[in-house]
């Protein structure tokens, strides 16, 4: 969990504790008592150690005469799991609703940073290649097999490729040009998508060569819209930071990236390079 999704947490377990002591109930044994609750949940949630579900603020607050902060509060549960989205939770309806929510930040970014060690960014693939990545996401995380549906969506990022004056840095790690999704006609097909995009002038692709010096170590991989929203992706979940310290540290991570990142005929040479590999 994120220090911005903890800290949040934190500070709701202590209004809670807040409202226990000023209802009357000096301990949390009282408390637990009076809920029906294990001792143990009301220190784990006043101390910031479990999650409060929606349906622990409503008992909460009703067993503290604090009802008029219920609604508030539920708010404040839903936005610290904003801040930490398992992956299962938002494929449970299948990839493709998760998909389109991303079309809104698309439309409202003028500035994207984006990174990825060891796979090609969503906008920036072909049909075949993200169909892969689905049908692994399916198998996975055992959803309903929607790939098609997910690919047509994630496709239509691209169309912001093309429109108004938004600007794509974009890096990759050389081993994105091999981790093999599909087979090598698969790959070559994306290779030369990776091509023809670098000449369109609102993308800036940079490729770190796998021998580069690296000024920061490459971690996991991170989109990040203009300078206030990074969603970092694991593999159990995506991380959403906002807090202006976090998001300073992605920023500085990407510069010392791009400092290790190679561009023009260079990058193009790494990525002719991967097309011979896949060639045989």
């Amino acid at each position: 969990m994120s220090n911005q999704a903890q800290e949040a947490r934190e500070v709701l377990g202590a209004r809670l504790r807040g409202f226990r002591k000023d209802a009357g109930f000096a301990s949390g044994r009282a408390f637990a008592l009076a809920t029906g609750w294990q001792e143990s949940k009301v220190s784990r949630i006043e101390n910031g150690k479990q999650n409060a579900s929606e349906d622990d603020i409503r008992v909460w607050c009703t067993t503290t005469n604090r009802s008029e902060q219920i609604e508030d509060l539920i708010a404040t549960v839903r936005h610290i799991d904003e801040l930490w989205l398992e992956w299962r939770r938002q494929f449970q309806n299948g990839a493709a609703p998760t998909q389109k929510r991303f079309l809104s930040i698309y439309a409202k970014t003028k500035v994207f940073r984006i990174w990825h060690p060891t796979v090609v960014w969503g906008a920036l693939q072909t049909a075949d290649y993200s169909a892969e990545i689905f049908g692994q996401v399916v198998r996975l995380f055992e959803i309903p097999d929607d790939r098609d549906a997910a690919v047509a969506k994630r496709l239509e990022r691209q169309q912001y490729l093309y429109t108004g004056d938004r600007v794509f840095n974009v890096l990759l790690a050389e081993q994105s040009l091999y981790t093999n999704f599909g087979g090598p006609e698969v790959m070559k097909a994306q290779l030369d998508r990776l091509l023809a995009v670098m000449r369109l002038t609102r993308v800036s692709l940079g490729i770190v060569p796998r021998d580069a010096r690296a000024g920061v170590w490459p971690g996991n991989s991170f989109s990040m819209f203009d300078d206030k929203v990074v969603h970092v992706e694991t593999y159990s979940a995506e991380l959403t930071v906002t807090q202006p310290k976090e998001v300073e540290i992605y920023f500085k991570a990407f510069e010392l990236l791009r400092q290790s990142a190679v561009y023009g005929q260079t990058a193009r040479a790494l990525i002719l390079s991967a097309i011979d590999h896949f060639n045989g």
